[in-house]
């Protein structure tokens, strides 16, 4: 008799503990979501581990992009300026007033590579940078809201493609940390200029068509990373499929088991 209960109480447990993890494989795995409104910081990695010797050769299109900067620092330094003077939205003037003083610390840091590597700087903004901040000295009110979000995003939009350009293909060490520093600067712009909610996206040039499409490199979008994530990693093969075999393994052994602790 007292075998008997020895023989029992194992059996419960495998069948218990077995239950238990089948119904853990089984139940659906709900995704990890951030808390409502909390974004969190913006994602800045540190160039503290790129040399910065003006060691390698300097194209003519890392001089052009060290020239970029500067022009950009030339114009979005009043203009955030004038979002401080002359905005009524508390949020277009904290906006005005971060683009501002960063880029302040981005010009310091592109005269010091232009002075490392002998690039002449402009000391002024070009026609265009003129005219759009003379563009918001003649607006008020809402409408230099409207002005000064969409000049400056549309702007950033396109100096931020040609920075990973540099970032990839530079042979010089200064310009190629120049470019890992200023794209961080433009990301966090966009991202602030974007937090006014008033950008027109509908005026944004369009990425042109791709010239030979389906051609290079395979690039990751969300779909395949979808697909990737319901398949477990295994092409082909759902994430369901995976845990029903499981399940049916763990079943088969505890059967397994308790006949053996039967026949005993």
């Amino acid at each position: 008799m007292l075998t008997a209960r020895f023989t029992r109480r194992p059996t419960r447990w495998l069948v218990g503990i077995s239950a238990a993890v089948l119904t853990f494989l089984v139940a659906p795995v709900a995704p990890v979501q951030a808390a409502p409104g909390d974004s969190g910081p913006i994602p800045v990695p540190s160039s503290n581990g790129l040399s910065n010797k003006g060691v390698g050769a300097v194209s003519d299109a890392d001089k052009d992009f060290v020239i970029k900067v500067r022009l950009a620092g030339l114009w979005e330094i009043p203009a955030g300026n004038m979002a401080q003077e002359k905005s009524n939205d508390p949020r277009i003037v904290k906006i005005g007033k971060s683009i501002a003083e960063q880029h302040v610390i981005l010009d310091d840091l592109d005269r010091k590579t232009a002075k490392k590597l002998n690039i002449d700087l402009p000391a002024k903004p070009n026609s265009d940078q003129q005219f759009w901040l003379q563009e918001m000295r003649d607006a008020n009110g809402a409408q230099f809201d409207q002005i000064f979000i969409d000049r400056l995003r549309a702007a950033h939009g396109k100096i931020f493609p040609a920075i990973a350009t540099i970032r990839a293909s530079t042979r010089n060490d200064s310009v190629r940390k120049l470019a890992q520093e200023t794209n961080q600067f433009v990301m966090t712009h966009m991202t602030l200029l974007e937090s006014s909610n008033i950008v027109d996206y509908a005026q944004l040039p369009t990425a042109p068509a791709p010239a030979n499409p389906g051609s290079g490199p395979v690039p990751v979008d969300g779909q395949m990373l979808a697909a990737a994530s319901s398949s477990g990693g295994i092409p082909g093969v759902s994430t369901t499929v995976i845990l029903l075999v499981l399940a049916a393994a763990l079943v088969a052994g505890v059967i397994t088991s308790m006949r053996i602790f039967r026949a005993r």
